[in-house]
């Protein structure tokens, strides 16, 4: 069985090499190949990956910037395998990637499949701050990549296998900005592909580096679910709503407070205590622990306002 890995990448060169090398280091007499779409970079990558053309084959591919879906499925024109997988370019592979993958291939009838993020102890303590807010069981971040219900699993494009086959029946991903990768995995369910979560096949992800880039991101992620709606209206559920009614309910709280004596912050302080104990659960690091605090008010304020944006916007 042989693997297309499509990455695309956009200024990230110093990334892209490190998620390369994990690909050197996975045990060897697997069959794959990496495609590489350098997404309009004023930073190419073509020098710094080059000397990885060594260890397995490897293409890559300039293109002006249209953003990853584009990208992506630029990249899987290309693609020889029997499945196509994409990456992000700040993603890592731990060393038994290839080998679990392979293996849930080959035992089942698996049509599309997607695995987990994790943060890797080197990271900073931001990304694992947001790491823990976008994973976590007490955030929204939980459904994506933690849920076993394959109804309301959905593989997300960080780390998103497909089989090539069913990818260019439906033509990979939709001309959307944001959302594309949610879009795609309903598409494969609705034309009867089988999608599954993959457990062990998790991915260390770096994502953001700043509160106020991640707050962009979680902004945007906000919109693309009123998009979806409009593509699949049965796709919206109650859980869609709750960030917007924190965002509003904690700006009403607080606007209460100078009328309650404070008492009305005390549900905000508790959800703080809350958090910050988890989080020191799951990370053992105190400032990672009061951080995630702030990433998780940062991640329900900026998808509830995304969310809302589009509620009372225009139409995508």
């Amino acid at each position: 069985m042989k693997i297309s890995f499509v990455i695309p990448v956009y200024n990230r060169p110093d990334e892209i090499v490190e998620l390369l090398q994990s690909l050197v280091e996975q045990k060897k007499g697997y069959d794959f190949e990496v495609i590489v779409v350098e997404d309009g970079s004023s930073k190419p990558c073509k020098d710094d990956i080059a000397r990885f053309g060594k260890e397995f084959p490897l293409a890559y591919h300039f293109k002006p910037n249209s953003g990853p879906g584009p990208s992506r499925n630029y990249g899987a024109q290309y693609a020889t395998g029997d499945y196509i997988i994409v990456l992000d370019s700040d993603c890592i592979l731990p060393p038994g990637y290839l080998e679990v993958v392979n293996k849930a291939l080959e035992a089942g009838n698996i049509d599309a499949f997607g695995g987990p993020d994790r943060a890797n102890p080197s990271f900073t303590v931001t990304q694992k701050a947001i790491n823990y807010s976008m994973t976590s069981f007490l955030t929204t971040g939980g459904i994506r990549g933690g849920m076993k219900n394959v109804e309301k699993f959905h593989p997300r494009s960080f780390n998103m296998g497909v089989r090539t086959e069913a990818w260019r029946k439906l033509e990979g991903f939709a001309d959307m900005r944001y959302g594309e990768d949610v879009d795609f995995s309903i598409r494969l369910k609705e034309a009867g592909y089988r999608v599954v979560l993959v457990p062990e096949a998790w991915v260390w992800h770096k994502r953001r580096n700043t509160i106020k880039s991640f707050y962009r991101q979680v902004f945007k992620f906000g919109t693309a679910r009123i998009a979806l709606y409009r593509r699949h209206p049965s796709t919206l559920k109650l859980v869609h709503l709750l960030p917007s009614t924190f965002a509003v309910g904690t700006i009403l709280l607080v606007l209460a407070a100078p009328f309650t004596w404070g008492l009305s912050l005390i549900p905000l302080l508790l959800l703080a205590l809350l958090l910050a104990a988890d989080s020191f659960g799951r990370n053992k690091d105190l400032r990672v622990a009061l951080l995630s605090v702030v990433t998780t008010f940062v991640q329900q304020f900026g998808y509830g306002l995304g969310f809302l944006s589009m509620c009372f916007g225009k139409k995508e």
